[in-house]
């Protein structure tokens, strides 16, 4: 199933800002959307842009690369939603973010 681990402090990921971060050497983006935290993978499957790097409106994140969006909830890519990116379960603890990756 994977362990939880800390991938960043709740403080440093203000609503409306996306982050990249590594967890167990996995490319994470975390996003917070109005005091919630969700993650995914950092890699935009079109042509493997930093999501982490993209622009947050409400669910979904644009791919800085080529505009490709996603729903940071599910995955599921905005425009045809038989692509999807992987999500990461999240929670809080204290102020820490923590992401569990399957193993």
């Amino acid at each position: 199933m994977g362990d939880w681990v800390r991938a960043a402090s709740a403080a440093e990921l203000p609503p409306g800002r996306c982050a990249e971060v590594s967890v167990g050497g996995t490319p994470v983006a975390l996003y917070n959307v109005d005091g919630t935290i969700y993650a995914t993978s950092n890699t935009c499957i079109h042509r493997g842009g930093p999501l982490g790097q993209g622009l947050l409106e409400g669910h979904a994140v644009m791919c800085p690369w080529h505009a490709w969006t996603w729903d940071v909830r599910s995955g599921e890519n905005t425009a045809n939603p038989g692509l999807r990116i992987a999500t990461f379960e999240v929670k809080i603890e204290g102020d820490d973010v923590l992401v569990r990756i399957p193993a």
